[in-house]
């Protein structure tokens, strides 16, 4: 037997009160700007808030002059403020002493929690639990930017065990966030070695020479409209699946076996190619590294690579590094409605590209640092992952109490 299930035992064996948000929490207080025109306050962004460790991050100085019209909420140490409105809505924030009498948006529904009776921690940890998750999904008005009311949330019912309960499964869920928060402080120190590393092995050293993209690679455009898209069949790539030198499928669809032959007539995407965004997303590009049919997007390039001199998942590389990403930028064609990179100039583009061993080399080192950090299966992603899902698990068990009869 564990030691909440030894208090429970002990100290409410028949169940536990419910009890609505807002009769165990109180609302905040509004700042009177008029009365504060010379002071200056931190402003409070969920969107700055560590979703794990719930502490706030970057804020902004405010006066009675610069402030937003929303900024209007005194915060108080021990507060919890909830986002209501996407997309920073579940967001939640415990506000430490630091931020003491600083201030938050409207935006937020704030809970001054009454610790005699519910603990700061745990009425955060309640607001992220999967029935809560639902019941704001439920009681949501839908608009441009889909919202709960702050009634709505002081109208959800919450397990109120006695304290030390409370404290024991704080302290176990607090266990879970801080080793979250210590993988993720790791994967970003991960994440920041690889951007060093993929600067420093994609500028042109000695023994590099210059080509052109025309030489290195075929160079073909794709499509210029969109077919029906369909639930299953042939890839139907979009420019918003190229993610930083991969493909993100869920951001593409599907067209017709019928159709693929039409959508494919100036070139079918073949394992080991290039494809890359040539209106919006500039700069972007992903290897192919599936066997499988598939037809270019709108606004969507592809570049074959000439095996004889380029290594295939270099080309996609260096295509990404920063002396190709400068060549870009200077050949960008600024458009009445989107900017756009000339397709038809680019064989005669300048890269620098060392010998094929060198090549090789490089894609050894950078595909290994970026599996580490962004394959979801492998390495501090999957063991991130894994102890979310942890922590997810413990949280909705513990507190899931049965309700004490009336």
């Amino acid at each position: 037997m564990s030691r909440v299930d030894e208090l429970i035992a002990d100290l409410c064996p028949g169940g536990v009160p419910f009890r609505a948000v807002g009769d165990v929490s109180s609302r905040g207080n509004k700042v009177k700007w008029a009365d504060v025109k010379e002071k200056a306050y931190r402003y409070i962004d969920l969107s700055s808030v560590d979703r794990v460790t719930r502490q706030v991050g970057e804020t902004t100085i405010i006066t009675a002059d610069t402030a937003p019209s929303r900024a209007q909420q005194v915060v108080r140490a021990g507060d919890v403020i909830f986002a209501t409105t996407r997309p920073t809505q579940m967001r939640c924030a415990v506000i430490g002493p630091e931020f003491d009498g600083q201030i938050a948006s409207t935006g937020y529904c704030l809970l001054r929690p009454d610790r005699a009776v519910v603990l700061t921690n745990y009425l955060a940890h309640v607001l992220g639990t999967e029935a809560f998750r639902l019941y704001v999904e439920a009681n949501q008005v839908e608009g441009n930017y889909p919202s709960i009311s702050d009634t709505r949330v002081r109208t959800f019912r919450i397990p109120v065990p006695p304290l030390e309960v409370q404290r024991e499964i704080v302290r176990i869920l607090d266990q879970f966030t801080q080793l979250e928060a210590e993988l993720e402080a790791e994967l970003e120190a991960r994440r920041r070695q690889h951007g060093f590393y993929w600067q420093s092995l994609l500028n042109p050293l000695e023994g590099w020479r210059t080509t052109s993209l025309g030489e290195v690679a075929q160079i073909f455009d794709g499509p210029h409209a969109t077919p029906k898209k369909t639930e299953s069949g042939p890839w139907y790539l979009s420019i918003s699946s190229l993610k930083s030198g991969r493909f993100d499928l869920t951001a593409s669809a599907h067209l017709g076996e019928d159709e693929f032959p039409a959508w494919t007539r100036r070139v079918a995407p073949r394992l080991g190619d290039t494809m890359f965004s040539y209106e919006t997303r500039l700069g972007q590009a992903a290897f192919w590294d599936l066997d499988e049919p598939a037809a270019l997007g709108r606004r969507m390039g592809l570049l074959r690579p000439r095996e004889a001199v380029i290594n295939p998942r270099f080309l996609t590389l260096v295509y990404l590094g920063p002396q190709f990403q400068a060549v870009i930028k200077a050949n960008t064609v600024s458009g009445s409605t989107v900017d756009r990179i000339p397709i038809a100039d680019m064989a005669s583009w300048q890269l620098e590209i060392p010998p094929l061993e060198e090549q090789k080399r490089i894609v050894e080192v950078l595909d290994k640092f970026d599996t580490l950090v962004n394959d979801l299966n492998v390495g501090l992603p999957a063991e991130l992952r894994a102890r979310r899902k942890q922590y997810e698990y413990y949280r909705d068990k513990l507190l899931t109490f049965k309700e004490l009869a009336a």
